[in-house]
């Protein structure tokens, strides 16, 4: 058996990396009601993210989203090439390998990403945008995709709210929207991507992904 591939997707401030902590805990036990789930199956779970998966990741990261590390503006095309680097690396160097070793890896963002903000929000050739996310991945696609649906001037008021905010999120209101409707069209597409209401609690988000996740494990024969 190889491993499970599970990716979070959504605009800013949907409570992603949250929500990705939480399923990893529980999955692993350490979580409300996931002692249940743990007496059944034995896993290896992952977190990981893009951009910043590897150290070239963390690198790339800096100059991609730290406004302060790179004074000149990035130009749409170089963004989307370095975004296609950091996939490149990832793949390679952390998701197949765990993969492999039959892990769960969740991570915290992947192609659908860079269709809805570099195709949708920044109005990129989408045609070229999926050569290069499949130049990336070498075909790789997650086995689940959860896409955590905000309302875009919820999620920003959240970001904001943590503090100092990256230069995706410095964007303005109709560049996330746009990316929003990208997200829609996605998902209307792909049968693979699960909308969750991220509008709500936490806690009613995680059990959201948690009822998807027990009909996965089920169908995947984990349990």
């Amino acid at each position: 058996m190889i491993g499970k591939f599970i990716v979070f997707e959504g605009v800013e401030g949907g409570g992603k990396t949250t929500q990705i902590e939480l399923l990893r805990d529980w999955l692993l036990g350490k979580g409300q009601s996931g002692q249940i789930l743990s007496k059944s199956i034995d896993l290896e779970v992952v977190i990981t993210r893009e951009p910043g998966g590897t150290k070239l990741g963390k690198a790339l990261r800096e100059l991609l989203l730290n406004p302060d590390v790179l004074t000149e503006k990035i130009q749409e095309t170089a963004e989307l090439l370095l975004y296609a680097a950091d996939r490149a690396q990832h793949i390679e160097t952390l998701i197949k390998p765990y993969l492999e070793k039959e892990a769960i890896v969740l991570c915290d963002r992947f192609i659908d990403s860079t269709i809805a903000y570099q195709g949708y929000g920044r109005g990129l050739d989408l045609e070229l945008i999926q050569q290069l996310n499949y130049i990336a991945t070498g075909g790789l696609k997650s086995d689940l995709t959860f896409w955590l649906d905000i309302d875009v001037e919820i999620g920003l008021a959240r970001a904001k709210n943590r503090g100092k905010i990256d230069r995706m999120e410095q964007a303005n209101i109709e560049f996330h929207r746009r990316v929003q409707q990208g997200y829609q069209e996605l998902a209307k597409n792909n049968s693979l991507i699960v909308r969750i209401d991220a509008n709500l609690t936490q806690e009613k988000v995680q059990k959201q992904i948690q009822a998807i996740i027990i009909e996965k494990l089920v169908e995947w024969k984990y349990i």
